[in-house]
C-alpha cells in the first residue's frame, strides 16, 4: 500500500476516535444546557420578578423588597410556613420509621417477599392527585370510613379529618406517609442488602443476637442511607402541592395552606405575580437550606475517601 493510502487510513481512524471521544459530550450537552436554563436562568428571572412591580403580567419596574415584606406580613403565608415545618417534621420522621420497619421485616427472607415488596411499592405507581382524590373520598364523612363505621352501628364514631380545621393537616400527613413509605422502604432495603455479609457472619460467630447485629453492625453501616432518605423526603415535603389541593384545597379556610399552594393562588388566582415570585424564592431558599449542606457533606465525604486511598 502506498504512503497516501496509509495516511488516509490513519486520518480515518483519527476521525472515528475523535467522534467516539466526543459522543458522550454530544449526548449529555442538551440535558446540561436545559438544566442550566431551567435552574439558573429561570431562577434568576423569578428573582428579578420578585423585586419588580409585576401584577397581572410581568413588568420590570424595580420595587425592591416590598413584595417580600408584604408576603411576610400576610397571615396566610405565616400559616403556610408553619404548616410546612409541622408537616415536614412529622412526615419525614414517620416515613423513615415506617420505611425502616418494613425494610427490616422484608430483610428476614420472608416468604413471598417479591409480592410484599410490590405491594409496599405500589403507591409510587399512583400520582399524588389520584392518591389525594381517593383518600379525600375515604375522609368524606357522608360516604367514607365514618359513614361505613356508623352504618355498622357505631354511631358515635367520627373520622372527618378534612372538615376539621385543627385536624385537616393530619389527613395530608397520613396520606403522604402512605404514598412515600414504600419508596423509603426500598432505599433502606437496598442499604441493608449492601452490608458486607462477612461482617455479619463474624458478629454471629461471636454470639451476637439478631437485634444486636442490626443495632451495632448493620444500621450504623447504612448511616449515609438515612441522610439521603431524609433529604429526599424533605424535598418532597417542601414542594407539597398535589396532596393539599386534592385533599383539602387548602381548607377548611386557610388551615392547610402550604407555600406551594399559596404561590399558585397568588400567581394564577389573584394575579399578584411579583408577590408570588417572592413566595417562590422563599421555597427555593428552603430547598437550598436542605440541598446545599447535603452537597457539601457529599463533597467532604468523597475527599475523605480519596485521602484514605
Amino acid at each position: 500500500m502506498s504512503s497516501a493510502g496509509y495516511a488516509a487510513m490513519a486520518g480515518g481512524n483519527s476521525f472515528w476516535e475523535k467522534l467516539k471521544s466526543w459522543t458522550p459530550i454530544f449526548v449529555i450537552a442538551p440535558a446540561v444546557v436545559a438544566s442550566f436554563v431551567y435552574v439558573f436562568v429561570f431562577s434568576g428571572w423569578t428573582m428579578y420578578i420578585s423585586l419588580s412591580d409585576s401584577t397581572l403580567l410581568p413588568t420590570y419596574g424595580f420595587k425592591g423588597l416590598e413584595n417580600y415584606a408584604s408576603l411576610w406580613a400576610n397571615r396566610r403565608w405565616g400559616v403556610a410556613y408553619s404548616n410546612l415545618f409541622f408537616f415536614s417534621g412529622i412526615f419525614v420522621l414517620t416515613t423513615m420509621a415506617v420505611g425502616l420497619l418494613l425494610a427490616l421485616l422484608l430483610d428476614q427472607k420472608i416468604r413471598a417477599e417479591s409480592f410484599w415488596r410490590t405491594m409496599y411499592m405500589y403507591p409510587l405507581a399512583v400520582s399524588f392527585i389520584v392518591t389525594g382524590t381517593v383518600w379525600q373520598w375515604l375522609y368524606n364523612p357522608t360516604g367514607g370510613i365514618q359513614f361505613l363505621v356508623q352504618s355498622m352501628g357505631w354511631t358515635d364514631f367520627e373520622f372527618a379529618l378534612t372538615t376539621d380545621r385543627k385536624n385537616a393537616i393530619w389527613a395530608i400527613i397520613i396520606t403522604g406517609i402512605w404514598q412515600s413509605a414504600g419508596f423509603t422502604m426500598a432505599l433502606f432495603l437496598a442499604g441493608l442488602r449492601s452490608v458486607d455479609g462477612d461482617i455479619i457472619k463474624a458478629a454471629s460467630i461471636d454470639g451476637a443476637s439478631t437485634f444486636r447485629i442490626y443495632r451495632k453492625v448493620i444500621l450504623p453501616s447504612i448511616t449515609p442511607i438515612f441522610l439521603a432518605v431524609a433529604v429526599v423526603q424533605l424535598q418532597s415535603a417542601i414542594k407539597t402541592f398535589d396532596l393539599a389541593v386534592a385533599l383539602t384545597n387548602s381548607g377548611p379556610g386557610i388551615s392547610t395552606t402550604f407555600p406551594a399552594t399559596y404561590v399558585y393562588d397568588l400567581m394564577f388566582q389573584r394575579g399578584q405575580i411579583g408577590e408570588g415570585a417572592a413566595a417562590a424564592m422563599m421555597i427555593l431558599a428552603a430547598l437550598a437550606v436542605v440541598l446545599v449542606p447535603y452537597s457539601m457533606y457529599l463533597g467532604w465525604r468523597r475527599r475523605r475517601e480519596v485521602a484514605r486511598v
